[in-house]
C-alpha cells in the first residue's frame, strides 16, 4: 500500500532482488498515475488500486492490454485486504489513510510490514487489541524501531531499562528559534542524511516524526513512555539503542538507507543476504550524541504530552499535524506556525478516554476541520 512513495519504491527494488521469495500481488497509490502504471507494467501484479477515483479511467486505459485488474477508491484498498492470496502487507501509505486497510489486514491474518507510523500513533490501543485476537504479526519498517527490534532479539522484556531512539536533528538542528521563523519549504525539505517523501521530511525537521516514533515504540514494544528516551545523533549511523537493567547497552548500526530495515522486515526471521550496503566503521570515527532542544522543537514535547493523555488525543495531534504540514508546504503558515496550529487544536477537541474505531474517524474529521478553520 503506497507503492509509488519512497518506501514503496524501495520495497519493490528489494522484491526484485529475491524473485524466488516474493511476488507483488497488489499495488496501490493515491494519485501518482504514471508511476503506478509503470510499476504495474514492470511487476504485473494481480491488482492495482488508485485511491483518487478521478484517475481510475486513466489507469484502466493505460493498463488495458495486460491482465492486471484496476480498482479505485479508499474502500477498495481496505476491501482488498480480504484477499486470501495476500500474505504480507507493506503499509507504506502516508498519514491517517493507512489506518482502515491496516485494521482489515489484521482482521484477515496478514503479516504487516508497518511503515505507516500514523496507524499506531492514532489507534495504538485498538491495533494492539486486534493483534491479540489475530494471526497477524507486526514488523516495523523503520530504521529506529527496526533497530530496537534487533537489539531485543533473545532478550527478556523485564530486562529492559529503557529504549533510546536516535534522531538526526534534521536540517535545523543548529539554528536558533528566531532563525526557524524564517526557514523556507526548500530549506526544510533538504534533510542532511535521509531521502524521504515531503511529509515525513517536514515531520523530521519539526521533530514531530521522532514524537510519532516515541508513540509507536510504546505500542510496538509494550514500554511505558517514561522509559523511552530521544537523543540527537547527527550522523544517523546508530539507529537506536536499548539499555538493560544491568547497565549494558545494545545498539544497531548501519548506513542511513531504508532498504536495510525493509529487507529485515520482509525476510524475518531470516536475514536476506545483500552486498548492496556495507559500512566501514573506520569511516565513522566521530559519532556524537546530544539532548534534544524541546523549546526549539516543541512538537516533540507535544507528542509526549499527547501520548500521556491517551484516548483520542494522539488522533487529534496527527490530524492537526497533517493539515499544518500541508499548509506549510503550500506557504500558508511559517515553520514555527506548524507547532502553533497543532497546539491550538489539541486544546479544542473533545476528549474521549476509550475511543472506538468510529470515534477515531469522527475525531480525525473534527480535528482536520478545526485546523482548516484556524488557518482562515
Amino acid at each position: 500500500m503506497g507503492s509509488t512513495g519512497s518506501i514503496g519504491r524501495q520495497t519493490l527494488d528489494i522484491i526484485s532482488e529475491y524473485p524466488d521469495k516474493f511476488t507483488p500481488y497488489l499495488l496501490t497509490a493515491n494519485s501518482s498515475v504514471d508511476l503506478l502504471v509503470e510499476q504495474a507494467r514492470k511487476y504485473l501484479p494481480k491488482y492495482v488500486i488508485i485511491a483518487d477515483k478521478k484517475y481510475y479511467e486513466s489507469v484502466r486505459n493505460a493498463l488495458a492490454d495486460i491482465n492486471t485488474k484496476v480498482l479505485a477508491g479508499a474502500v477498495a484498498i481496505t476491501d482488498a485486504m480480504n484477499d486470501p492470496e495476500i500474505h504480507t502487507v507493506v503499509t507504506a501509505m502516508v498519514g491517517y489513510a493507512g489506518l482502515s486497510p491496516t485494521i482489515n489486514a489484521i482482521k484477515h491474518g496478514k503479516n504487516i510490514a508497518l511503515a505507516n507510523k500514523e496507524t499506531l500513533v492514532v489507534a495504538g490501543d485498538l491495533i494492539t487489541r486486534l493483534l491479540k485476537n489475530s494471526d497477524s504479526k507486526l514488523y516495523p519498517v523503520d530504521s529506529e524501531h527496526g533497530a530496537i527490534w534487533q537489539c531485543l532479539a533473545g532478550e527478556k522484556h523485564d530486562d529492559i531499562y529503557k529504549l533510546i531512539l536516535t534522531a538526526s536533528g534534521g536540517p535545523f538542528r543548529t539554528k536558533t528559534k528566531e532563525e526557524l521563523a524564517h526557514v523556507t519549504k526548500e530549506d526544510a525539505l533538504r534533510h542532511p542524511n535521509w531521502n524521504m517523501g515531503a511529509k515525513i521530511t517536514i515531520d523530521s525537521a519539526t521533530m514531530m516524526n521522532k514524537g510519532f516514533e516515541v508513540m509507536e515504540a510504546k505500542w510496538l514494544f509494550g514500554i511505558d513512555l517514561d522509559k523511552i528516551e530521544v537523543v540527537v545523533h547527527p550522523q544517523s549511523i546508530v539507529h537506536s539503542m536499548v539499555e538493560f537493567i544491568d547497565g549494558s547497552v545494545k545498539a544497531q548500526l548501519g548506513l542511513p538507507d531504508m532498504r536495510i530495515p525493509i529487507r529485515y522486515a520482509l525476510g524475518f526471521p531470516e536475514r536476506l543476504y545483500s552486498d548492496k550496503q556495507r559500512m566501514s566503521v573506520s569511516d565513522y570515527v566521530n559519532l556524537t550524541f546530544e539532548k534534544p532542544d524541546y523549546e526549539k522543537f516543541p512538537m516533540l514535547q507535544l507528542a509526549y504530552e499527547a501520548a500521556k493523555a491517551g484516548g483520542n488525543v494522539p488522533c487529534v495531534l496527527n490530524a492537526a499535524n497533517e493539515i499544518a504540514v500541508d499548509a506549510f508546504l503550500k506557504g500558508k503558515i511559517s515553520f514555527n506556525g506548524i507547532a502553533q496550529l497543532v497546539e491550538n487544536c489539541l486544546s479544542k477537541v473533545d476528549y474521549i478516554a476509550s475511543p472506538s474505531y468510529e470515534d477515531y474517524v469522527s475525531t480525525n474529521q473534527d480535528a482536520r476541520s478545526l485546523a482548516e478553520a484556524l488557518l482562515k
